[in-house]
Parts: C-alpha cells; sequence; structure tokens
C-alpha cells in the first residue's frame, strides 16, 4: 500500500450552516416557504448525514429547510442514533417500516408546523432529482397538507454545482486514491487474466489505497477498442491486441472521484495510438476552454473540433456527492461556468465501426481558470504485457 496523506473527515457545523443561509436567501426571492428534501445527496448536504443504508429503499427519509432556522429531519427510528451525531438539534423519528403513514402524518404536523397555510413548499424537481417516496404516498401528503408542493426553482441543483475548498479536497483525495490503484494495474492485469477478475481486483486495490468504498466501476476490453462503456465484466481473458479501460467511480468521505484510464495489452495498433492521442488532446482543449464565464457548451465545441465530429450525447458531467451531476456538457447547455464548479472531461472517439474508446479526467474551476484533480493522463496509451 502506497503512503498517503488523507484530508480531516467531515465538515464543521460553519459549512452546513452557510448552506442552509445560502438556500434561505435564494427561497426568499423565490416565495418559498420551506424546501422538502427526500433524496440522499440532498439530505446530505444540508445535514452531513452519511450512510450506506440509503441502499435500501423501504424507508422516506425526509429533512425540512425552513424559511428560517435551522432544518429539521423527519427520519425512520433506526436513523436517529447517526443523525443525532450531525450539527441537527431538531430530530423527529417514527417506526418504518409499519402500518398507516406514521411517517407522512408526522411529515404533515411538521411542514404545518414550519410553514404558513397556502404557503409553497419547494421539492426538487429538475434533471438528476428523484422523489424516493412512493407515488401514493406523495399524493396522501399533497392531500393532508393546506400547503403548494412545487418545484424548487432549482435552488438545491445551483446551490451543489459550486464546491467549497473542503468539498474540492475530498473530491481530490478519492482523484489521488484511483490515480494510485491504476498506477498499480500492472499487478493485476495481463494477458490471459479474466476481465471479471481484472474488476473484483482493481477494485481490491482502491480499498487498498483508501477507498471508502467503489460504487461504480465500468470498463471493457477488446481488440482494438471496445463496443461500450456501461456492460458488467465478462468471464472472456485479456488478449494481445486488446485495449483494457476502466472507469472508476470511488468514494472518499461520501464524494466521488469518475475518471478512467486506457490501455495496450502489447503495442497497440496504429490507428488505437492515434485515437487515444486524439482523445487526449480533445480533453486539453475542453480543458483550455474551462475558465469562469465560459459556457458548458463551449466545453463540448472545444472537444468536438478536435475530435472533427460532434458526438451523440454529452462529453463530461458535473461531479461531487453523486457520481454524476449536472449540468451535461453538451452542445445546447448554456450555463457559465463559475469558480468552485467540479467537471468531469469525456471525449470520445470511434476507432472502427462497433469499436470506440472513451477518456475521461476531472478538473476543478478556479477564479483563473481550470485546475486538474485527476492527474492527467499522457498522450501514449500505457502498454501492460501481453505475453
Amino acid at each position: 500500500m502506497s503512503e498517503r496523506v488523507s484530508p480531516p473527515r467531515g465538515f464543521p457545523k460553519e459549512e452546513y450552516q452557510a448552506r442552509v443561509m445560502r438556500a434561505q436567501a435564494l427561497m426568499g426571492r423565490a416565495g418559498l416557504a420551506a424546501l422538502l428534501l427526500t433524496s440522499e445527496a440532498e439530505v446530505r448536504y444540508f445535514t452531513g448525514y452519511l450512510t450506506r443504508f440509503w441502499e435500501s429503499p423501504t424507508r422516506p427519509w425526509f429533512v425540512v429547510v425552513p424559511a428560517s432556522g435551522d432544518p429539521v429531519a423527519v427520519i425512520p427510528a433506526i436513523g436517529a442514533h447517526l443523525m443525532h451525531q450531525s450539527w441537527l438539534r431538531d430530530i423527529r423519528t417514527f417506526a418504518a417500516p409499519a402500518p398507516g403513514d406514521a411517517g407522512l402524518a408526522l411529515l404533515g404536523d411538521t411542514l404545518e408546523e414550519l410553514t404558513p397555510p397556502g404557503s409553497r413548499i419547494g421539492v426538487p424537481s429538475g434533471p438528476e432529482t428523484y422523489l424516493r417516496l412512493p407515488l401514493a404516498d406523495w399524493a396522501r401528503l399533497r392531500e393532508r397538507v393546506a400547503r403548494v408542493l412545487v418545484d424548487d426553482a432549482n435552488i438545491v441543483a445551483v446551490l451543489r454545482r459550486v464546491k467549497s475548498g473542503a468539498e474540492v479536497a475530498r473530491i481530490t483525495q478519492a482523484c489521488a486514491i484511483a490515480g494510485r490503484a491504476f498506477a498499480r494495474l500492472p499487478e493485476i492485469a495481463r494477458a490471459g487474466v479474466p476481465l471479471d477478475e481484472v474488476f473484483r481486483r482493481f477494485q481490491m486495490l482502491c480499498l487498498e489505497e483508501g477507498a471508502d468504498w467503489v460504487p461504480y466501476l465500468a470498463g471493457a476490453a477488446g481488440p482494438g477498442g471496445y463496443g461500450d462503456v456501461i456492460s458488467p465484466a465478462t468471464r472472456v481473458p485479456l488478449a494481445a491486441g486488446d485495449v483494457l479501460m476502466l472507469d472508476t467511480g470511488l468514494v472518499y468521505d461520501g464524494y466521488f472521484c469518475d475518471f478512467d484510464r486506457n490501455f495496450s495489452l502489447g503495442p497497440p495498433a496504429p490507428e488505437v495510438a492515434r485515437a487515444h492521442a486524439r482523445l487526449i488532446e480533445a480533453t486539453r482543449a475542453g480543458f483550455a476552454a474551462a475558465r469562469p464565464g465560459a459556457r458548458h457548451g463551449d466545453l463540448y465545441r472545444a472537444m468536438a473540433d478536435v475530435l472533427g465530429t460532434q458526438p451523440e450525447g454529452r462529453l463530461g458531467h458535473g461531479l461531487g456527492m453523486q457520481l454524476t451531476e449536472g449540468p451535461s456538457i453538451v452542445a445546447w447547455e448554456e450555463a457559465p461556468l463559475v469558480p468552485g464548479m467540479v467537471l468531469t472531461l469525456e471525449p470520445c472517439i470511434d476507432v472502427a465501426p462497433g469499436r470506440m474508446l472513451v477518456h475521461e479526467e476531472n478538473i476543478a474551476i478556479t477564479e483563473t481558470g481550470a485546475i486538474w484533480l485527476s492527474h492527467p493522463a499522457a498522450a501514449e496509451i500505457q502498454i501492460l504485457e501481453a505475453t
């Protein structure tokens, strides 16, 4: 295991209080009496409540951010002990799972206590959001409270786009952990090793190097490239002439990295070497274009110009508490870049019919331009043993 120095875990109370105050200022402008939060990233953003128990879909979780004052948690009793370790002090619990709608009743009472009748309560409703509540319960809640449940005017998404220095430090640490794991890939990947074994052992390397967990690992391998970047690993052994790609989204202290690396089993074919170099050139063009005031669409066009085509879909996205956050780097996205944003740059290129290469790096926007969070790859594709 490599030597490493980790930043301190968790954030001080003041970090969360500042987030709440910024949200409340925007809520005032939008005419919202409260925000109702129901999903993991939104709840954690305002509370620091970090647990993998969100993998269970059985119980709903709620946090209400009122127009003034501290947030209130309305959660299953099983989460009370951990939530009491957060900065919140008003934590209301209900039994779950249980017959009836005790959780909805408690939430309804809380909303009625914290907001005036007829007021508007914002619920994140745009891209990258989800309710995480049964639709039948959602209908009952709307009938129960004499309030208007509306879109949150994109407040939470706008706030989460801009990371604090402490948040960027966590993402940087996640990138460093993944970088150390990638540097050790020759220990586990060579011709004859099945792809699914490479996947398993690479996750082990990430954990050894300091990842808290590895919720996302994608990749592929094939002669001269690969067909997609989302299929599960198979038992097919790596072979000379293959291109191996691994794309990891490991977590450190609740924050993701998300970047990939390509490797050639033995010397690469000329078309593979050219395609990889073109991807690195496109990534660097996106990096050069990433400065305050530029638009996400500008980054797309900078990379597409190098690629010589306009690929379908996006060429990157936001990154933070979730593996992918908004906005997407697409031609039509006019959202401006501002200091504190963390993005992925992810150009792709076709090598041959049915064969492609993808490259991805992580960057942050500063007052003077972009900085690399992942250590940028060289133009030459790395070579692994083919015998």
